[in-house]
């Protein structure tokens, strides 16, 4: 009997682990190499677990001296960039800021961004916490990896 309880313990603990996930995720995470004074765009997944809509309202990154939302559209035969002052994110919501569309844009960077650099980036929200999200400098987006 004192054996089956340790047993059980564990089975339930790593039931536990397995549950589904809650809370705002960010994953792959990356940005193309750039010149130091120049700018650069963050690039990410981002999924909201949660059965309550939230709001990216900004970000901040100590690469750069400001780091704003942004959206790249298609406008007849020209590619416009505009500044999002906040963005709302759905309940259960997957959103992909990726390049011609949503991004983090780091403005007057402050260091070189080198291929395998890795520079951090925080993005704030109107109820969640906010997430520091590790940013990979990569020539394309890194592939996801879902073993964490």
């Amino acid at each position: 009997m004192k054996r089956i309880i340790p047993l059980i313990l564990t089975g339930i603990f790593m039931l536990s682990a397995c549950g589904p996930e809650k809370g705002i995720e960010v994953h792959s995470a990356w940005v193309r190499p750039a010149a130091q004074g120049g700018n650069g765009a963050v690039y990410f997944e981002l999924h909201n677990h949660s059965s309550t809509s939230d709001e990216l309202t900004g970000a901040t990154s100590n690469a750069a001296e400001a780091a704003e939302i942004h959206e790249s559209s298609m406008s007849g035969d020209l590619m416009q960039m505009e500044m999002v002052t906040s963005l709302p994110i759905k309940a259960y919501a997957d959103m992909v800021f990726e390049p011609g569309g949503l991004h983090i844009m780091l403005v007057n960077l402050k260091q070189e961004l080198k291929l395998d650099d890795e520079i951090e980036v925080v993005l704030h929200f109107k109820n969640y916490e906010d997430i520091t999200v590790h940013v990979l400098v990569k020539d394309a987006a890194p592939e996801e990896d879902h073993t964490e």
